[in-house]
């Protein structure tokens, strides 16, 4: 197992236990990988800055039904 997989399997544990810095840090991970399934996920979860990274990213690509 590679160490990025290690360090999200614990970012996930965290988040799950209430952790709002490990959401975030997930919510930066998907953002780098251009995972947007895994960006609303988080945003359903409750990660405001899962929802204000898709919100940037709509803006940048100027998507008004994503906005």
């Amino acid at each position: 197992m590679d160490h990025m997989s290690i360090d999200r399997e614990t970012l996930r544990e965290l988040a799950d236990a209430g952790s709002e810095t490990a959401l975030d840090r997930l919510a930066d991970l998907a953002d780098t990988a251009g995972d947007l399934g895994e960006l609303s996920e988080l945003l359903d979860e409750g990660s405001t800055h899962a929802g204000f990274l898709l919100t940037r990213r709509a803006a940048a690509a100027g998507d008004l039904r994503e906005l």
